[in-house]
């Protein structure tokens, strides 16, 4: 699909899972934009590659960006994402054979992201971990028992301790990476996969006080975990699914700034942005992460992730980086700006995402409705399906004019 306008015919008959298409105008004062509502892509929770089953809080399926770049781009085309989170985006564009550019102004994504566009071979993994030994700690935090077991918490520190000794020695290498990214995705869970007792599930780890009152609701100690046979199981789950032959480059560019400032994404580089931003006054991205950061040795200045609670400076926020991307698209290049329903529905904020970019210079092409019957995350939370934007994907699209 050379051109975005393309889109409009193909959404208006698309009927891939047995729906027609819904249609309405919204009309705005300087233009009117069509809303186009369908199941896009599969409602099957696990129909993409083993690579993306990395869990981050807020991340949307992989069919996502899979839909867009398979429209908008050839291969070797760069797909960027300027909140980048676990790297969804990324390794869908690689999987398809294209450049990944990546931002996030939270240095974990790096941890999450980094490995899986360039994994190791499963064998290499358990080589390595055979070949570790974790030295024990002298002393180590009591708090966290509350979480792991003894035994299992001095293995922590001792794959902290490993990693920082690597990195310090020059040494960390992508084996390395790939096992912290492991370990860390490992920390907490709600299974006996996880290193932790039961706790909630893994893309938001509790507060010590709320995981205490878990621990007495449900009469339950720490039991220990086997961290490098979870670790190596996990691992051959990621790799499991044949990866294609050129998968694996080392052209991706990943950049640590806020989004709407990134000098290190050369001016008109690229030809598709899918992303999805900070949600507005929702995510705790700090404390959603805080023991992968401290699994990672990691801090971030609070003030560098967004948590915003006005809808008046979000989108001011989102204003400026629509700028910033308009300066590293390509002429002709296209954005898919994903947000979910806010405020029980009474917010459409995806309206302010498209006033947004159009007061950027963007030029708006449609607003995509992904809706579907997929009731997993819904039942998680409690709340009636596509309710509260559990199983919905709203989609501003937008290009850069020629």
């Amino acid at each position: 699909m050379s051109d975005p306008s393309e889109l409009h015919f193909e959404l208006r008959s698309f009927f891939e899972f047995n729906r027609f298409t819904g249609t309405e105008e919204r009309h705005f004062a300087d233009l009117r934009v069509t809303v186009y509502e369908n199941e896009f892509w599969t409602a099957k929770q696990r129909d993409g590659h083993s690579l993306h089953e990395v869990s981050y809080r807020a991340c949307y399926k992989p069919q996502l960006p899979g839909f867009f770049v398979e429209r908008f781009c050839q291969a070797d085309d760069v797909v960027y994402d300027p909140f980048m989170g676990r790297g969804t985006t990324l390794i869908e564009a690689q999987l398809r054979g294209c450049r990944a550019f990546g931002n996030d102004a939270n240095p974990l994504s790096f941890v999450l992201a980094a490995p899986r566009l360039n994994p190791p071979a499963f064998a290499m993994v358990e080589a390595r971990l055979k070949e570790i030994h974790l030295s024990r700690p002298p002393e180590f935090d009591p708090d966290l028992l509350t979480f792991f077991s003894p035994d299992t918490l001095h293995e922590l520190y001792g794959w902290r301790l490993y990693f920082r000794m690597r990195k310090q020695a020059g040494l960390f290498d992508e084996t390395d990476a790939w096992i912290q990214m492991v370990a860390c995705n490992r920390l907490t869970g709600h299974s006996k996969g996880f290193f932790s007792v039961y706790t909630l599930p893994p893309n938001q780890a509790a507060s010590l006080k709320t995981q205490r009152r878990i621990n007495e609701k449900r009469q339950q100690v720490p039991e220990y975990r086997d961290t490098k046979a979870l670790i190596l199981k996990k691992s051959k789950q990621l790799l499991r699914n044949a990866l294609p032959k050129n998968y694996a480059r080392d052209d991706f560019k990943l950049v640590c700034d806020s989004a709407d400032a990134t000098p290190g994404i050369p001016p008109n580089s690229v030809k598709l942005v899918v992303t999805s931003p900070p949600f507005l006054d929702t995510v705790d991205y700090i404390g959603d992460n805080w023991l992968r950061m401290w699994f990672c040795e990691l801090e971030i200045d609070p003030k560098r992730i967004w948590q915003i609670k006005s809808l008046k400076e979000w989108v001011a926020r989102m204003t400026d980086v629509f700028r910033e991307l308009k300066r590293v698209l390509q002429p002709g290049g296209v954005v898919a700006f994903e947000v979910g329903e806010v405020r029980s529905g009474f917010l459409l904020l995806e309206n302010e995402v498209l006033r947004a970019g159009f007061a950027a210079g963007l030029v708006p092409e449609c607003i995509m409705i992904n809706s579907q019957n997929f009731t997993k995350t819904a039942n998680c939370w409690g709340v009636s399906n596509n309710s509260k934007g559990t199983n919905s994907n709203r989609i501003v699209i937008l290009k850069k004019e020629r």
